[in-house]
This record gives structure tokens, C-alpha cells and sequence, in this order.
């Protein structure tokens, strides 16, 4: 295909939302300058609008049908549509959730929307990736957008602490990537996913390069997702930065980094499922034994939600590791439904916290049952779903994944992540006995944080734990049909 082919509008066509994102972003970069600090709020506006518009884009123009783009770099298929209308969603959620607590921190800047924007496009860029090349662009561009919002509290030396550690192994994770990536290319001679995928059986020689490259690849997607023993950033990188900056890149990132693994491992590793099943089968005992025990010693709360993020991944990785169309939409069901619960659980920090008072140590939510019984009631229905109680959302979110074990004739894992429940079931329900048993902080402030946005989010968010818990079948069977189950 030349150039004059792929630039032709009709070949552009499943692009739009992306050229539509870029453009807002570039042309919001440019407004900005022109906008006071009193004034901030309509790049807030602006911010949001443009995601919504961009969700409406992907809405209004439907693929019924799998669509490429760009000789093939860019897929634009049911899976992509989905993981973006949620990755949009989450992420606009983010940005209503920040203003107050950047605003009152001085930290409410332009250029926290427009990284935010740029964070969304490559996103979005990778979870359509078709190419291996592709992912590579959509991923640094997530990255470096996130090493930035990471490092925008200039002034704290923690902040700054937790961008340099997230900077040099995100790094060295992405170099591991780009080295699994080269090495496929040694074998295949391309770096077209669907071409990789065909030249599988017919590898002779090359297949122990292959192979080779498959792991590194395994153990960029490793890095990226925080799964333990690859976790070393992750606890540090959520303590440090800005509750509202954790809030970002602790949700949204995830259902990309989904989207990364399934393209990785059903095309370029879909003819070798024997072969990295069981590394992925023991990552994911690795994740959830490390997360969930190491988060039963955490008394900051943003840290035990770090190592919680650890042993979800795990979780995650069970539908993953079961390499079937029915596994892969059971790990997206559950990547979509955690960064749901981990947008709520930070933003509950968010809620309660202060100029002076971060809110960050569990002891903080002492008798919040008695001094704020609404926002306690919320709280309990968020960290009863990260938990795994019935019938909130979690706990279908587990049920799917730990089937999908089940399914791929792991029983093993599948008893693994059953225990592994129960034990992390025990940091959740300590915050909950915190709030409700324990007697009020005298250091904790009375009343929600005064933005309305958020409250209403807050409350918005944490009821779909329980409707969605009451309704998963919907949600569910749309994965399933996203993937042709």
C-alpha cells in the first residue's frame, strides 16, 4: 500500500476519534496560554468536553465489522471501541475528581489536562495497536505523559522521588519490550501482529528466538502492569505522587495495559500458548501471594492500595493465562471492573482530604461512621467490591477470571487465587472495621470536600459497585461478544 493510498479519507475513517483527540489536545495546549489562573476551570471544561466529544465519535460510528487503518498499524475492532469508551470515561472521571484537590493544593495547572489528553490518545493508540511498532508509540506516549504528571509537584521532594524511580524502570521496561520486540523480528522478518502470527508454524530454527522474545515481551507486560516480582515501582510511584495523579494512573492505564497484553498474546503469541501459559500462571501466584500479603502490613492507605493492585493483577492475569477468546473477555470484564473500583478507592482519599491533612493513613478514617455516615456508607461499598464481597461487583470480577482458570484445566491456580482472596479480603474489611468500630480521629475534618462534581461522581461511583454487581450479566456478555465468545 503506498502513501497516497493511506491517506485517503475513507482510510482514515477509523481514526477519527484519534485525529479528533489530537487536534483538541494540540488546540487546548495552545488555548491555555491564553487563559488566567482564575480562569483554569474552562480548561477543566474543555478538558472533559473533549473526551466526551471523543466518546461520541467512537459511539456514532460503530465497526460491527473489524476495520484497519494505516497498512494494517491501526485496528479499530469492538474490543478497541469498548476499552476506549471506558478508558474515556475513567479518565474523564479522573479530571472531575482532580480539581479540588489540585486546586487547593496550587497544583491546578493547565498542563495536568493536556498531559492527561496525550495520556488518553496513547491509550487509545495502543489498545488498536496492529503493529508492533504501534504499541511501542502508543505505550511511550502513556508513559511520558505519566512520568510528567508524576513529577508536576515540583516541590515535593517525595513527588520528585517517585518520578525518577518511575522513570528509570518504566525505562528498563520499556527497553525489555522493545528487546522482546526486536528479537520477534529477527525470527519472523516483520512487525505486523497478524503477519508474526502466520509465520508462527513455519519458524524451523527461529522458533527458539521466538520464544525467546515472547518472554521479554511477557516481562515488559509484567513491568507495565505491576505484577509482582516486577512491582518494585509501584508501591513508591502511588505514595509519592498526588492522591488526584494516583487516581489516573492507578485506573484508566490498566484497561490500556489489558488491551497491550491481548494484542501481544493473542496474535504475536497465539500459535504458543503452551509455552507462556504457565510463566503467566506463576506470575499471576507471584502477584497475588506478594500484593496481598506485604498490603496486610500497610498502614498508609495509598500504599496498601498499591500492593491491592498488585494482587488484582494477578487476578487479571488468571482470565489471561487461560489463552481462549472466553479467557481474554473474563481479564477484560475484570481490568474494566477494577479501574472502576481503584478510581473510587483513591478518590475516597480524595474526599476526606485537606490542605495540611492528606487523609492518607488508615488511622485517619477512624469513626468516620459517626462524623460522616453518607461517605463512610460509600467507602464501605467500595472496598467491600475490591474485597470480593457478594454481591458487589469484585465479587463477579473474581468469579469470572477464577472460571476462566477453571476452564483452562488450572485448577491450581484457580484454588491459589481462592485463598488469596480470603487473605486479601482481610486489609479491606480493616478499613471498614476502622471507620465504623473505631472512635473518631480528633485530627480528622468534618464534611465532604466542597466541590460538587466530585461528590456526585463519588456517590455515582460507588453506586455502580452494587448495581453492576447486581447487573453484571450486561457488562460481561458485552467482553464476551467484543471477543466472539
Amino acid at each position: 500500500m503506498n502513501a497516497s493510498e493511506v491517506m485517503t479519507l475513507p482510510q482514515l475513517m477509523p481514526l477519527m476519534p484519534e485525529i479528533f483527540l489530537l487536534c483538541a489536545a494540540c488546540t487546548l495546549l495552545l488555548i491555555d496560554l491564553w487563559i488566567s489562573d482564575s480562569r483554569r476551570g474552562l480548561t477543566h471544561f474543555f478538558s472533559i468536553a473533549i473526551m466526551a466529544a471523543t466518546a461520541a465519535l467512537l459511539v456514532r460510528t460503530p465497526d460491527h465489522v473489524d476495520r484497519v487503518a494505516m497498512g494494517g498499524m491501526f485496528l479499530r475492532d469492538q474490543v478497541a471501541d469498548l476499552l476506549k469508551l471506558f478508558i474515556l470515561a475513567v479518565s474523564a472521571g479522573a479530571v472531575i475528581y482532580a480539581k479540588p484537590y489540585l486546586r487547593m493544593r496550587g497544583l491546578f495547572r493547565g498542563e495536568f489536562h493536556v498531559l492527561v489528553l496525550f495520556a488518553v490518545l496513547g491509550m487509545m493508540i495502543l489498545v488498536s495497536a496492529g503493529n508492533l511498532l504501534t504499541i511501542y508509540l502508543g505505550l511511550e506516549l502513556l508513559a511520558l505523559s505519566s512520568y510528567a504528571l508524576v513529577a508536576m509537584d515540583r516541590d515535593s521532594k517525595l513527588s520528585s522521588e517517585a518520578a525518577m524511580k518511575y522513570f528509570v524502570l518504566g525505562a528498563l521496561a520499556s527497553g525489555m519490550l522493545l528487546y522482546g520486540m526486536s528479537m520477534i523480528y529477527g525470527a519472523t522478518g516483520t512487525l505486523d501482529i497478524a503477519s508474526v502470527q502466520s509465520a508462527i508454524g513455519s519458524l524451523g530454527d527461529n522458533r527458539g528466538i521466538m520464544l525467546m522474545g515472547v518472554v521479554f515481551m511477557l516481562v515488559g507486560i509484567s513491568f507495565k502492569f505491576g505484577a509482582a516480582p516486577f512491582h518494585m515501582w509501584l508501591p513508591d510511584v502511588y505514595q509519592g505522587a498526588p492522591t488526584a495523579i494516583t487516581l489516573f494512573i492507578g485506573s484508566a492505564p490498566k484497561i490500556a495495559a489489558f488491551g497491550m497484553a491481548y494484542r501481544l498474546l493473542s496474535g504475536i503469541a497465539g500459535g504458543v500458548e503452551a509455552d507462556w501459559q504457565p510463566i503467566l500462571a506463576w506470575l499471576a501466584v507471584a502477584s497475588l501471594a506478594i500484593g496481598n500479603v506485604v498490603a496486610i502490613a500497610q498502614t498508609n492507605l495509598k500504599r496498601m492500595l498499591a500492593y491491592s493492585t498488585i494482587s488484582h493483577v494477578g487476578f487479571l492475569f488468571l482470565g489471561l493465562s487461560n489463552g481462549t477468546p472466553a479467557g481474554f473477555s473474563a481479564a477484560m470484564f475484570y481490568a474494566v471492573s477494577y479501574a472502576l473500583m481503584s478510581a473510587g478507592a483513591f478518590a475516597a482519599i480524595i474526599m476526606l482530604a485537606r490542605q495540611g491533612f492528606e487523609a492518607e493513613e488508615i488511622s485517619d478514617y477512624a469513626g468516620l461512621a459517626k462524623t460522616q455516615p453518607s461517605l463512610a456508607g460509600l467507602i464501605l461499598l467500595i472496598m467491600g467490591s475490591l474485597a470480593g464481597l457478594p454481591p458487589l461487583l469484585g465479587f463477579w470480577a473474581k468469579v469470572a477470571v477464577i472460571k476462566a482458570a477453571l476452564d483452562a484445566s488450572l485448577l491450581w491456580l484457580a484454588i491459589t487465587a481462592v485463598v488469596f482472596a480470603v487473605v486479601g479480603a482481610f486489609y479491606y474489611i480493616r478499613v471498614i472495621k476502622v471507620m465504623f468500630f473505631d472512635k473518631p480521629a480528633e485530627a480528622t475534618p468534618a464534611g465532604l470536600l466542597g466541590d460538587f462534581q466530585a461528590r456526585w461522581l463519588f456517590g455515582f461511583n460507588a453506586g455502580l459497585m452494587l448495581v453492576l454487581g447486581l447487573f453484571s450479566g450486561p457488562l460481561l456478555s458485552w467482553c464476551e461478544r467484543a471477543m466472539g465468545v
